[in-house]
């Protein structure tokens, strides 16, 4: 009984956490509230007045709540026009980047050709090239082609990226899957594409949520881009863009631009909490690899 006693004695001892602990725990309890309290903040000024918003101060807790700020940025401010801008811009990249990038990371995996090495280390090298260097040629390579101010050269624009990271992520999975899967498809008279499509592609889950991920946040948050390519065609404005709206010379809608920012960061949040199991799945495959 005794023994007993002392066992139980022993293992609560053991769970008890140090004070060390405890006080890490407290401070970074404290950081993450200090991180998370502008978007609290942003959350409950969307529900004021913009003369409640200067006289409240830090106050949380709205004192009369309305929801007119939603009402202006969607209606108002046409946020309707630019989150389906958004939608559609943002999907049809997607696209686009995930057949380019797995496809890449496909033949670089699977075959070897003359120029393998030199091609691979271009690649490399675009992650030392700042961005903003690239948008004076893709705005003058998009008005020579006569995509400027269209919906289809914005897309363009945000997929022709070099999304270097996500081509390396699909050589890395392609490299460790079998050979033996691809060489079973062209037995069975499969060419090149019917075996990525049908075996290769469909393993990459993990890969493919990540690259989703990944260029969602990149288009959805761009604002550069979508400024200069619909500067002259207010109907293909996005979101990020058609923030601008609520600041006008002196007069600041705070309110509606805290609503505008709400409904702009919603789909993205969204979109992490769903896939967030892929996505760190995706990360660690590929440094794995």
């Amino acid at each position: 009984m005794n023994s007993k006693m002392s066992t139980a004695i022993g293992i609560s001892r053991r769970k008890r956490p140090s004070a060390g602990v405890v006080i890490s725990f407290i401070l970074l309890l404290g950081l993450a509230l200090l991180w998370v309290y502008p978007f609290i903040w942003m959350f409950s000024a969307s529900f004021k007045s913009n003369q409640a918003i200067l006289s409240d101060g830090l106050r949380l807790l709205p004192r009369e709540p309305t929801f007119s700020a939603y009402g202006r940025a969607w209606n108002e401010a046409h946020f309707n026009v630019y989150f389906l801008n958004s939608v559609i811009t943002t999907a049809a990249t997607i696209v686009i980047v995930v057949l380019r990038c797995s496809t890449s990371g496909y033949v670089l995996a699977m075959y070897d050709f003359r120029g393998k090495k030199l091609i691979e280390a271009m690649l490399i090298v675009t992650f030392f090239i700042p961005t903003g260097t690239m948008l004076i040629p893709t705005v003058l390579m998009s008005k020579n082609m006569g995509l400027l101010n269209t919906r289809i050269g914005l897309i363009l624009a945000l997929a022709g990226g070099g999304q270097v990271a996500s081509t390396f992520m699909y050589k890395g999975f392609f490299q460790q899957t079998p050979r033996e899967l691809v060489e079973a498809g062209e037995i069975d008279g499969a060419g090149f594409l019917r075996c990525f499509l049908s075996i290769m592609l469909p393993l990459t889950g993990p890969i493919t949520a990540t690259t989703v991920i990944l260029t969602f946040m990149g288009a959805w948050n761009n604002f550069m881009l979508p400024l200069v390519f619909t500067f002259s065609n207010a109907a293909l404005r996005t979101l990020p863009v058609g923030m601008m709206v609520f600041s006008k010379g002196d007069m600041v809608d705070y309110s509606g631009q805290c609503a505008a920012a709400l409904l702009s960061i919603a789909p993205i949040v969204l979109a992490y909490v769903f896939c967030q199991k892929y996505f760190v799945s995706g990360i660690a495959g590929a440094i794995k690899s």
